[in-house]
């Protein structure tokens, strides 16, 4: 396993064949991310969309907590902090190619609830806790929440958030859909890196499509978003429909049987050639 630093060693990557780990690093301050860290966390997210041997990231805190969200102390002293979804260079200005999976542990809160829903699924244990914490002292959202947080949990839930600052734990994460599942504490990370493993071993152009497809929708009418759909399937049904048709023709997967796939290595997946 490679691991790589940046930002003064704010952020650590590391990869493990088609899986790439992102740790922020700053367990002394829940890992806020000052402008530094923010600003290396955008490029080790646009380097994992950029490498092709990589499918699936994890994206995690170091030392029990997820994201604090802004380093206040940063802003207290006089520092503004830069946009992380609206500037041309934050980390979490537009959805990325692949899939990202957050392994949360501890606050997610703030700006870190926005890192949190930047990624596709969300892994929590009982230690969790989302929230807009920043309410408090004033401090507006400029990480996408105020867009994606709606999408996810619904407006009517999304607005007791945003308004109220009031702290959502584990179950009730689960219960509203803001996190996708709960694993035994301390397990976050290791669970969504196997978890990305399996997924790194579907085909991946059909995924990625889909994956595309869903985003995209909320920018059209339901006629124009479905044939949205049509048109980011049609690679996938080229090249990786029939292959996976004849898979099933000759057994695999009879009687509602689902194995989750190994990563694939070998140089036959269309993924890797198109």
């Amino acid at each position: 396993m490679v691991q790589t630093m940046l930002g003064s060693g704010k952020i650590l990557v590391s990869c493990n064949g088609p899986v790439t780990t992102i740790v922020i690093n700053r367990p002394e301050v829940r890992n806020a991310l000052d402008n530094e860290c923010a600003r290396a966390l955008g490029a080790a997210l646009r380097a994992f969309d950029a490498d092709e041997a990589a499918r699936v990231a994890v994206l995690t805190g170091a030392g029990g907590a997820f994201c604090a969200g802004a380093d206040l102390k940063q802003l207290g002293g006089g520092v503004d902090y830069f946009p992380w979804a609206g500037s041309d260079d934050g980390p979490l200005r537009a959805a990325l190619s692949k899939p990202v999976i957050a392994a949360v542990e501890g606050h997610a809160c703030a700006g870190g609830l926005g890192v949190a829903l930047f990624c596709d699924i969300r892994i929590i244990d009982d230690t969790a806790v989302f929230g807009v914490f920043s309410r408090r002292w004033g401090v507006p959202m400029s990480d996408g929440t105020t867009v994606r947080l709606p999408r996810i949990v619904g407006q009517g839930r999304a607005l007791d958030m945003l308004i109220t600052g009031r702290p959502i734990k584990a179950d009730e994460a689960i219960a509203i859909g803001l996190a996708t599942r709960k694993v035994a504490r301390g397990t976050t990370r290791a669970e969504a890196e196997t978890l990305a493993q399996q997924v790194a071993g579907f085909p991946q152009i059909a995924l990625r499509s889909d994956r595309r497809s869903a985003y995209d929708s909320f920018d059209h009418d339901t006629e124009a978003a479905i044939r949205r759909e049509m048109e980011l399937s049609l690679e996938a049904r080229r090249v990786e429909s029939q292959v996976g048709a004849a898979r099933f023709s000759q057994g695999e997967g009879r009687g509602g049987a689902f194995a989750m796939p190994a990563a694939r290595h070998d140089g036959n997946d269309p993924a890797r050639t198109n």
